[in-house]
């Protein structure tokens, strides 16, 4: 699969049942939502709630969605801090039939140019298929440095970046160092930004309660024909009235899309009291799409 080809990747939830387990058949009708939609999968990312999932249940989520055999690209999320079970995480990834990672920059620590450097070359060095690196300070501690991006512009793995610091500034500086790769919008809000200083397309959040919705307004962004910026950002920010996943998990929990709004520890959809934000958001979508929709 021609991984350009999509503009749009979800970065999919994990849906919980009463229980607390992943639940596979919500997990599939999510899926098969996206693929009809047209989005790209990212799986295991931090909306996936991923680096609060064991081992074996990201093993076991890979490969169901592995053997769902979708008729759409797969990314995986790689993220943590410890170097040798991270190669371990990608070891067992390289076995499986998919087709790129999303690669975070490491957690915790606050590595400096150097540091991040040779974590993301060893990781690179590593794999065998296009890897999409993260910037996402307000979740690691610190930015990805532009200079460790640009020592590794040219590596035959670089793919992409995944900017979402919510500076347009800032993605100018990525996409200058990263030396013609191409550089994504990691803020749902942002896209029509993005897309005028050069974003390739986005890594959303919003399209998990709002696959074809969230497909056309990316495709309006990068056509430039998008022109209701009031109604996406307040729909895109109800999303993250406190940590994400919960709200878009609570909106799809109310629309019948998963069968709980549940959290893995240590979220808790108990800390959204209420719903009205992301409910006026939807059907503010809903309408949008009714009107744009051709």
């Amino acid at each position: 699969m021609n991984l350009t080809n999509y503009t749009l990747w979800t970065a999919v939830v994990t849906p919980l049942t009463q229980s607390f387990k992943v639940d596979y058949p919500a997990f599939g009708s999510l899926i098969n939502d996206q693929v009809e939609a047209g989005n790209g999968l990212l799986i295991l990312g931090s909306t996936a709630e991923a680096l609060n999932l064991t081992l074996e249940e990201k093993k076991k989520i890979v490969d169901f969605v592995v053997e769902m055999k979708p008729k759409a690209p797969i990314m995986i999320g790689v993220g943590g801090h410890q170097l040798e079970e991270t190669l371990e995480w990608i070891n067992f990834l390289e076995t499986k039939n998919i087709q790129a990672y999303l690669m975070v920059t490491p957690l915790y620590a606050k590595p400096g140019p150097m540091g991040q450097y040779q974590w993301f070359k060893v990781l690179l060095d590593a794999v065998t298929r296009p890897a999409m690196l993260y910037n996402v300070p307000g979740r690691t501690a610190v930015a990805m440095s532009t200079e460790a991006v640009e020592k590794l512009a040219n590596h035959k793995n670089f793919w992409a970046i995944k900017e979402a610091s919510g500076s347009v500034d800032k993605f100018k500086g990525y996409l200058a160092a990263a030396k013609g790769k191409a550089v994504y919008c990691g803020d749902d809000a942002l896209m029509p930004e993005f897309a005028l200083a050069g974003a390739a397309g986005l890594i959303s959040v919003a399209s998990n309660a709002w696959p074809k919705e969230t497909n056309l307004y990316v495709k309006q962004c990068l056509n430039k024909t998008f022109d209701d910026k009031q109604l996406w950002t307040d729909a895109s920010n109800s999303l993250f009235v406190v940590s994400n996943p919960v709200p878009v998990k609570r909106l799809m929990f109310e629309n019948g899309k998963i069968q709980t709004p549940f959290m893995v520890a240590p979220l808790s959809h108990e800390d959204m009291t209420d719903a009205s934000p992301v409910l006026k958001a939807n059907d503010q979508v809903k309408n949008w799409f009714q009107r744009n929709a051709k």
